[in-house]
């Protein structure tokens, strides 16, 4: 794992101090008590305002806001998300969204799970815990649940076999005579991610909580496509990969993965890889001071994983 990434301290957001009091206000209305404490969560890479909200009655509440003015890009993603988490069926293992306003702030109050992030380095036991609970979301969620318009997986990144154009071979971590080869299966992608089940797409330990029974919950619903239904397991296993687990031998066991066409999984790890790798060389967002060491730090991941699985390594 790397060490410079300060995990679970990486997001710069809002406190609740400088919301603006008509937001505060309404906040509080909805809660039904005044907030005597906020505890900024700050996972993830986002600045949006993310805080437990601990209120004069005692009771907890999880609320996130984005200003439309200002913000308006996070806005935009808590409004999708607003709107997934209202689809999801009972018993999808994400907390769920009790209420909205969306005017010139989006706001959300979504349930509070007593929980927290996994720990990192991976352990074998919370992402056996996160495998098990991805196979749960896998089934509940095929088909995708009715009424909810989604891009399909290849679609929404279609653009991404392309930035392999701008990674010249000698910015690859290693074996850059493979430049080629790896661009040529990301092209390939489409041909393997086809399927009907709402796929998460941003499954890592900043969006995984473990309750105090070590049940996993998944967070940030704000861009899920229709893909399909190992693809998440797959995407999950990135971190552990580079904490040092052995995710090979997880591939071989798990139901959704084990009977994946190996060439599909290549394919899918060559286009994430390419996208990793050209974001990390993009500026960094002041917002987001950690955004591109996290990227880079994927990208090297997968493609020393890709390297190893097509014996390049």
């Amino acid at each position: 794992m790397t060490d410079h990434i300060p995990h679970g301290r990486t997001a710069r957001r809002l406190e609740w101090q400088f919301l603006p009091p008509h937001i505060r206000a309404h906040v509080e209305e909805r809660c039904g008590s005044p907030v005597v404490e906020a505890r900024s969560q700050n996972a993830g890479f986002t600045p949006g305002f993310a805080s437990v909200l601990v209120c004069e009655d005692g009771s907890k509440h999880f609320v996130k806001a984005a200003s439309v003015q200002a913000q308006r890009m996070f806005a935009e993603s808590y409004r999708e998300e607003a709107r997934k988490l209202a689809a999801l069926p009972q018993g999808v293992p994400a907390p769920r969204l009790l209420w909205s306003y969306d005017e010139d702030w989006v706001v959300l109050g979504i349930e509070q799970v007593e929980a927290r992030n996994p720990a990192r380095p991976w352990r074998r036991s919370e992402l056996d815990a996160s495998l098990d609970a991805l196979e749960l979301v896998a089934e509940l969620l095929t088909p995708a649940p009715a009424g909810l318009t989604l891009d399909t997986f290849a679609e929404e990144l279609a653009a991404w076999p392309a930035y392999w154009d701008n990674l010249p071979p000698d910015s690859l971590p290693s074996r850059p005579e493979r430049h080629a080869e790896a661009s040529a299966l990301a092209a390939k992608f489409r041909d393997h991610v086809g399927g009907n089940t709402l796929v998460h797409t941003d499954v890592r330990d900043d969006n995984t909580l473990l309750d105090e029974d070590g049940k996993a919950w998944f967070c940030d619903w704000n861009w899920p496509v229709l893909g399909a239904d190992w693809l998440d397991s797959l995407v999950m296993l990135i971190g552990p990969r580079g904490d040092g687990l052995d995710v090979e031998a997880i591939i071989r066991q798990r139901p959704l993965l084990r009977d994946v066409p190996p060439e599909a999984i290549d394919a899918v790890l060559a286009v994430v890889t390419g996208y990793f790798l050209k974001s990390a060389r993009d500026p960094v967002p002041p917002t987001s001071p950690y955004l591109r060491d996290g990227q880079r730090w994927q990208g090297e991941v997968c493609w020393a994983w890709l390297a190893e699985r097509r014996g390049w390594a």
